[in-house]
């Protein structure tokens, strides 16, 4: 029975480029598991887009002389093109800037509001000396005054998870120009989030299953909530629509409270633009539907906490009671899919430090993916993992072209060589149906791993099918069997339905090479659909084009399960599928990206 799936992906800035520590995070991860989920029939909606309101769009606009529209303009279409180029099939990556985003936002804000979750109150806000213009909390760095951490952001503290606000850090200092900001009384709305303190804890209590980084973060989350501002004082971000708030020139939701929204009201627009406006519901009113959040850890508190509590408020479901917004009763977060930091050199990527990795320049060079492969078996799925060039050449030469590349090669080679097709299995022997039945039974156990968003293991068991069909062609010796023709067939036959067979199974993997497989065991179409970038207008804003990512993978022909080679299907000469690198690279790195001594 097919299951809606929601795959809720981090929404990046649109204030420069993404580096693969960006993708490591919420990318790969999060297309990896789509297109498995795809494959065992599943109903699924990847959704996100860019983020491209709040303080960080307009630091960036200054320094390049641009407006914040023009700023996001830019920096989506790159961002889209990027991750197009990676091959992540999202439904709908689109943007905060849209009329829809912005209508979505105000409604789920007028139900919090509505219902009592609301709430004014003055305040002490930073603002930079320099440009008076408002500091985010994130923009503010300090001495933690709890835990003594000196490196705390002015609304959280990474090391001891505690909730801050930035005028309780001592020697606060901005992160854009190291300033220390004024602080200024101002009055903002606030989220009463000591109002779900029952609400959100119980919902919490029952998330055993989490990955333990979520786990262990989330447990002091409810301990000391404090009401948390949805406001700031900026020209730039979805304005507030009530009375003596809506024409305030300078006051706008914060770009966390908008942000966070996006992933419903991009199902919407996906709904919006698939003819049937309803199409959202199944994948979140459905309480049999399943969602899965995919983010770096610096975002956990804004996926387990803050976003349920705006679910709770709209479906009127928060300690104080109330009545379902307009969009009706909405699922809660099932799983959040937290990964740690890609490092480089032991430092967390970081484009203002030059510690950073394009993946435009990636692609480039090395395609899409040896990227994937290298996030998925070696990336920070539940602890910071450093990146370097000489673990990337040597997991790209020995398992990708040695061990995966070599298993296509040399069996469709044979198959051309020996008999133009793929030959009847005319003389079978018990290791044929050993390697066999180890590949088919690979689909459940790489498919549990992958359900649990455990990558490492779901590729790492793949990889043993591959192993083990190296293993038996080395074994079986098909090319000493020309006196034995039949039982060279069933050789050749058994080692092209594994090959067949671990082609699926790394499909979400490595969705471009699966295709070129595809293709090399004689098929034709489409078995991996790749996503594609277009211009479309925006649904209300009249004259407005905006950028987006989607695709059509209703007909990709992929499936998670081992479909029998056809006898008689004309065979090819294959090309090498992964090419060799260079093992100078690993000492070196390229010289766009070079090792620093």
């Amino acid at each position: 029975m097919s299951t809606s799936v929601l795959t809720a992906v981090a929404w990046p800035y649109a204030n420069g480029p993404r580096h693969i520590g960006h993708v490591s995070g919420f990318g790969v991860p999060s297309d990896v598991f789509s297109r498995y989920q795809r494959m065992a029939g599943n109903r699924v909606l990847m959704v996100s887009g860019t983020d491209e309101h709040g303080t960080p769009i307009l630091v960036q606009s200054d320094k390049e002389g641009l407006s914040p529209q023009e700023t996001a303009d830019k920096y989506t279409r790159q961002i889209s093109q990027d991750l197009r180029g990676l091959g992540l099939s999202y439904d709908l990556f689109t943007r905060t800037t849209t009329g829809n985003h912005a209508e979505v936002v105000q409604q789920i804000f007028l139900a919090l509001h509505r219902n009592g979750y609301v709430v004014p109150r003055t305040t002490t806000g930073a603002v930079s000396p320099s440009t008076g213009r408002t500091l985010p909390d994130r923009y503010i760095e300090g001495t933690c005054p709890l835990c003594g951490y000196d490196g705390a952001r002015g609304d959280q503290c990474d090391n001891c998870g505690n909730q801050l606000d930035a005028a309780e850090l001592k020697n606060p200092r901005s992160r854009i120009n190291g300033e220390k900001p004024e602080f200024v009384e101002t009055e903002h709305l606030f989220l009463d989030l000591p109002a779900f303190t029952e609400s959100l804890g119980n919902w919490l209590s029952t998330k055993t299953d989490w990955r333990p980084n979520v786990l262990n973060f989330t447990k002091n989350l409810v301990d000391d909530m404090r009401p948390r501002p949805i406001t700031r004082d900026l020209d730039w971000g979805v304005k507030v629509p009530l009375d003596g708030w809506r024409d305030q020139p300078l006051k706008r939701f914060y770009v966390w409270f908008d942000a966070v929204i996006g992933y419903f009201s991009a199902s919407v627009e996906w709904a919006r633009r698939s003819g049937d406006p309803d199409a959202w519901q199944p994948f979140w009113t459905d309480p049999d539907a399943q969602s899965f959040y995919f983010m770096g850890k610096d975002n956990i508190t804004f996926h387990a906490q803050l976003w349920p509590a705006f679910l709770l408020g709209h479906n009127g479901q928060g300690d104080k009671g109330g009545e379902p917004g307009p969009y009706g009763t909405l699922n809660l977060p099932g799983e959040i899919v937290s990964s740690e930091f890609l490092t480089m050199s032991g430092s967390k990527f970081s484009t203002s430090r030059g510690t950073v990795i394009y993946v435009e320049d990636f692609l480039r060079e090395f395609g899409p993916d040896t990227l994937r492969y290298f996030i998925s078996v070696a990336g920070p799925e539940t602890q910071d993992t450093d990146f370097t060039w000489d673990e990337f050449v040597r997991r790209t030469n020995f398992e990708l072209a040695n061990e995966w590349g070599n298993l296509v090669n040399r069996s469709i080679s044979l198959a051309h060589k020996n008999n133009g097709g793929v030959p009847a299995p005319t003389a079978p022997a018990p290791a044929d149906e050993e390697l066999k039945a180890l590949s088919r039974g690979a689909f459940e156990t790489v498919g549990t791993h992958l359900r649990r968003s455990r990558f490492k293991q779901a590729a790492g068991e793949a990889m043993r099918v591959v192993s083990a069909a190296n293993k038996y062609l080395s074994d079986q010796e098909p090319w000493k069997l020309k006196e034995d023709p039949d039982r060279r067939d069933a050789v050749l036959h058994t080692a092209l339905q594994v090959v067949s067979d671990a082609n699926a199974l790394l499909t979400p993997f490595l969705p471009h090479a699966a295709q070129k497989v595809h293709e090399a065991l004689g098929g034709t179409g489409v078995w991996a659909a790749q996503p594609e970038c277009h211009d479309v207008e925006d649904l209300d804003i009249p004259g407005r084009t905006n950028p987006i990512l989607t695709g059509d993978y209703s007909n990709e022909q992929a499936k998670w399960e081992s479909t029998p080679v056809e006898v008689g299907r004309p065979l090819e000469k294959p090309s090498p599928l992964f090419a060799k690198l260079d093992a100078s690279l690993g000492e070196t790195g390229p010289e766009w990206a070079p090792i620093q001594s």
